[in-house]
This record gives C-alpha cells, sequence and structure tokens, in this order.
C-alpha cells in the first residue's frame, strides 16, 4: 500500500501574477469586521489577498492597487508598511 501524497495548496501572487505554494506567500486580509490585517498564519476567517516575499512584487502590487481591487477596500500606508517589513525578515 502507498502512502498519499497530499497536494500541496497554492495560491496566486498579487504582484507578479505566478502561483507559489500557499506557505510561501504572506496573506493580507480583510476581516468580515472590514479591518485589513496580515495573516502570517494563513488562518484566520476572511477575504485574502496573497503577495510574494518578493519586495519588488509589493511595489508592482502597490503601484497598481492590485491588493486593494482583491480585498474592495483600502490598504493604509502602516499595513503596506508592516508588509515590507515581513519582506524584509522573511
Amino acid at each position: 500500500m502507498s502512502a498519499t501524497v497530499r497536494k500541496i495548496p497554492e495560491r496566486r501572487c498579487a504582484g507578479c501574477g505566478g502561483h507559489f505554494p500557499k506557505n510561501e506567500l504572506v496573506r493580507v486580509l480583510r476581516t468580515p469586521e472590514g479591518e485589513i490585517v496580515l495573516d502570517l498564519t494563513g488562518k484566520k476567517p476572511g477575504r485574502g489577498a496573497y503577495i510574494c516575499k518578493s519586495a519588488e512584487c509589493l511595489k508592482k502590487a502597490r503601484r497598481a492597487h492590485r491588493l486593494e481591487s482583491s480585498l474592495g477596500s483600502q490598504i493604509s500606508d502602516d499595513i503596506y508598511t508592516r508588509l515590507e517589513g515581513e519582506i524584509a525578515n522573511g
């Protein structure tokens, strides 16, 4: 009997449009209350958008307002600053 192979979930980066394993991306989340937060666990409830851990992808996504359109909400500069810090550290 062979071991079952688990499928690794993939998500699309809002910056470059590439598909990557979910655990390699940073999730930006709009909570049911409408708050925008970073979800580093990937398990919080709400609408999520994903971004590569690449400063270039974040710049592309920010310039084209891709995270805002994915989440249907404005994103503050504070969230972008936290995203930049997370990408620089990770």
